[in-house]
């Protein structure tokens, strides 16, 4: 009998999110765009009308008032991402990479998420969270400036 490798997952070897609609990123850009002082709301009204548009979530949680909303809103860009990636073929392992345009509302929400639980104390959380974006995407050295 031939030897082959074992696998343990039947997921893909990478995934790539389907990007967004035309006028969700429309809606977003346009959000971002407004003046300190309305963006957040703006960018708020985005994530209401699309709530499964991850970059919305995690642009919402970069405008947060506070620590605490800001792991809220990463919390939630996160989940609904795994939702995606499911959606998606990922099935646990195989690489989300920032290089792919539309995994980055993803990976910005994980990045935020381990900001926003080390801003809040939540050591364990931020650890796991760092060892995923390197697992994601091995290339991973944080946020580009």
């Amino acid at each position: 009998m031939p030897e082959s490798p074992v696998t343990l997952s039947s997921g893909l070897p990478e995934t790539v999110l389907p990007p967004p609609s035309p006028e969700a990123g429309a809606r977003l850009e346009a959000a971002l765009a407004e003046p300190p002082e309305r963006r957040r709301d703006a960018v708020a009204a985005v994530v209401a009308t699309f709530p499964a548009y991850l970059d919305a979530w995690a642009r919402l949680g970069e405008l947060a008032r506070d620590d605490v909303e800001a792991y809220a809103c990463y919390r939630v860009g996160y989940h609904r991402g795994l939702d995606a990636l499911r959606q998606a073929g990922w099935r646990g392992s195989g690489y989300v990479r920032w290089a792919r345009e539309p995994n980055r509302g993803f990976l910005r929400s994980v990045e935020g998420l381990r900001q926003s639980a080390a801003a809040i104390g939540e050591a364990g959380e931020e650890e796991r969270c760092s060892q995923f974006l390197r697992q994601l995407d091995p290339d991973w050295r944080g946020l580009p400036a």
